[in-house]
């Protein structure tokens, strides 16, 4: 196997097709990496793989959790994945690994087997069935950890360097997924794979990429001013590696969508959370950028569009019609209660006073709302192909996520919506 092939790449790949070799082909890495004999070997299928493959196996009559993260062209790319060490220095809490390799295309976790549910199985449970007293424990756990996270971004807090920017990890979730991994050219990678000369179905009105990308949306009647090709264009000029240093460096995990999160019951019936899965965590993370993945994926993500797009399908409505150079929808998808509470903690107790803290120390740039908001545009446009049929999207969820995608990244001309509305609420001069 040459130097450039990507074995966890191979897996996911095959993992796709034909499971048991994919298992096989498991156990083998396990066996060359850590020397540890699997048994017991099996991948788990969830709606939050997007990029991973997690499962579970036995060894010398221990029970084990793998995971791994894996990006197209990682095995040409530089940087270091998987540094959990940072965030436990940093006070934060994380499950450590018995075993890690980051080695480029071989890069696996191994923990010790829990028994509690991930943070974003909880949730899911709420949005499908609303309960009080749990919505209570588990806002209450994240209104605990946004204090510790808090803490830290402040304490870590420091002016970087252009090329302490460009290193970190985080920018393979974001600028990365935008250009040629070997030439660098844009667009590239992701964005040309998923939506460049493709088809757009939705409900009655089917389009291509050169007729879609150039429309504006109008959303329940609000009209939105950026339409999806300059947004993709906005995002590769402004999220370019080596002009986020305008806004200082944190410690931080980077993806901490809730999948990457154990949310165990403490005494008191209380719960709390901790991280794991540290793929992109970082001591340069630009800061403006550290708590983009979680707050869309926890949050603007849900209810259902993206991760469950046949509930959306059956739970929402979304309809379209073309008018000129317009795409009017109406769709009835709103946030969850358990997502608005969410939105309200991460704003008041983690996003406005960082934003403050920025402010203070001359590191907050007057164009910061348009980097936070392509930076959440990019979350779902290029996690996954967004396309209906492309993956797991039908034409309605496929409408609704291109919707919340330009809600993220453009404001309306007239009006406001949830995602205007918690921009003002983090705004500190506000």
């Amino acid at each position: 196997m040459n130097e450039k092939t990507s074995r966890t790449a191979e897996i996911r790949r095959i993992a796709r097709v034909e499971q048991s070799r994919a298992e096989r082909m498991l156990a083998d890495l396990l066996l060359d990496l850590f020397a540890m004999p699997a048994s017991d070997l099996r991948i788990n299928y969830d709606q939050y793989s997007l990029n991973s493959l997690n499962g579970f196996f036995s060894c010398d009559g221990e029970d084990f959790f793998f995971k791994f993260h894996q990006e197209e062209g990682e095995e040409d790319m530089t940087g270091e994945y998987y540094r959990a060490d940072i965030l436990a220095n940093a006070g934060l809490p994380v499950d450590q690994p018995v075993h890690m390799s980051v080695l480029p295309g071989e890069q696996i976790l191994i923990y010790r087997r829990r028994n509690d549910p991930r943070f974003s199985d909880v949730l899911r449970e709420l949005d499908l069935t609303d309960d009080p007293e749990e919505r209570t424990r588990a806002i209450e756990a994240e209104r605990n950890l946004s204090t510790k996270l808090l803490a830290v971004y402040r304490e870590t807090l420091h002016p970087i360097s252009v090329d302490e920017a460009a290193a970190e990890p985080i920018h393979r979730l974001f600028h990365e997924r935008l250009i040629d991994p070997a030439t660098r050219s844009f667009p590239g990678g992701r964005f040309a794979d998923f939506y460049m000369g493709k088809t757009f179905r939705f409900p009655g009105v089917e389009l291509g990429w050169d007729e879609f990308s150039h429309l504006k949306f109008v959303i329940n009647g609000r009209r939105y001013g950026s339409s999806i090709g300059e947004l993709f264009h906005a995002a590769y000029v402004r999220l370019n590696p080596s002009r986020l240093a305008d806004n200082g460096g944190v410690v931080a995990h980077g993806d901490a969508h809730n999948a990457n999160v154990w949310y165990t019951a403490v005494s008191g019936g209380k719960a709390q959370l901790s991280f794991f899965d540290p793929a992109f965590a970082g001591s340069n993370v630009p800061a403006l950028l550290a708590e983009v993945k979680a707050t869309f994926h926890n949050i603007f993500a849900h209810p259902f569009w993206l991760y469950d797009p046949a509930i959306a399908d059956r739970t929402f409505k979304a309809s379209v019609r073309r008018d000129a150079d317009e795409l009017h929808v109406e769709t009835d998808w709103k946030l969850a209660p358990v997502r608005r509470s969410l939105l309200e903690v991460k704003a008041k107790h983690l996003w406005r006073p960082l934003l403050g803290e920025l402010k203070q120390r001359a590191l907050l740039p007057d164009d910061w709302r348009m980097v936070v908001r392509l930076a959440l545009f990019l979350c779902p446009t290029l996690v996954m192909d967004l396309r209906a049929g492309a993956r797991s999207h039908t034409p309605a969820s496929s409408l609704i996520a291109f919707c919340v995608a330009v809600m993220a990244g453009s404001p309306p001309e007239h009006g406001s919506d949830d995602i205007g509305r918690f921009l003002d609420m983090i705004d500190p001069e506000s």
